[in-house]
């Protein structure tokens, strides 16, 4: 079974708060399964893009491709095809429900890529991660220079420069797609807001007319009324007058 978006999620925020020791490991145990899937077989490929925290790696459509970001479009295209037949439900009808999955994630990265915006914005986040890395690189160099030690450090191993590369590049998708989800939520409560609002003003013209119509029904009782008051009031009063005192008789 593939891992949920809430399972993924929290593995990925105890990996990206667990500094940099639980991020090697992570990503040692991610580069033993991208070796293994070097091949291309069809179930690799299902299981690294169903692999637990797959949702927050699939965030970056290069590495769903398995692809450099730097290589041109067509040869993208020709990368998102190849992976789209391996994984295809028709080709892996033992396992259709994840190769469905699959099949999506494949789909979606190469929808990104297609589109030119959104294209240029991750191509964005990519250059982006590099300069992020190569202005930490410095700053450790300069530390190093402060203490009198030779100005060497880890990421002049291209490896591992590479490595911190990718790491800061997930953190940035990872980022990302939290801005979005919180923007969604926002829309989400703005759109119910507004609803709410359309319903009470709906409410209340309903009321209104309602209030309206019963007021023109009664009119005529009303004028009916009146008249009768009005009449009433010309008519000549009556008043009972006291009998007589008798006089008295001596």
């Amino acid at each position: 079974m593939a891992s949920t978006d809430g399972s993924d999620s929290q593995q990925m925020n105890t990996i990206l708060e667990g500094g940099d020791e639980a991020f090697n490991k992570y990503y040692t145990e991610v580069k033993e399964i991208e070796k293994a899937d070097s091949v291309l077989t069809s179930q690799q490929q299902i299981d690294r893009l169903l692999r637990p925290g797959s949702t927050y790696f699939n965030l970056n459509p290069f590495e769903v491709l398995k692809i450099d970001p730097s290589l041109p479009l067509s040869e993208i295209k020709k990368m998102y095809r190849k992976l789209s037949i391996l994984v295809h439900p028709d080709k892996n009808q033992d396992n259709i429900e994840r190769s469905q999955q699959a099949f999506e994630i494949v789909n979606r990265a190469w929808k990104t890529l297609e589109n030119e915006e959104l294209y240029k914005r991750c191509l964005a986040v990519i250059q982006e991660a590099k300069d992020m890395t190569k202005h930490m690189i410095e700053e450790k160099r300069k530390k190093i220079k402060k203490s009198g030690k030779p100005a060497t450090v880890d990421e002049d191993d291209p490896a591992k420069f590479d490595h911190a590369i990718y790491v800061q590049t997930m953190k940035l998708f990872a980022d990302m797609e939290r801005k979005r989800r919180d923007q969604d939520t926002k829309d989400m409560h703005e759109r119910k807001r507004k609803r709410e609002e359309e319903i009470a003003e709906v409410e209340k013209s309903k009321i209104d007319k309602e209030w309206q119509q019963n007021f023109e029904e009664s009119r005529d009782g009303r004028v009916n009324s009146w008249r009768d008051f009005k009449g009433g009031s010309k008519r000549k009063r009556t008043f009972l007058k006291p009998p007589k005192a008798k006089q008295e008789q001596r």
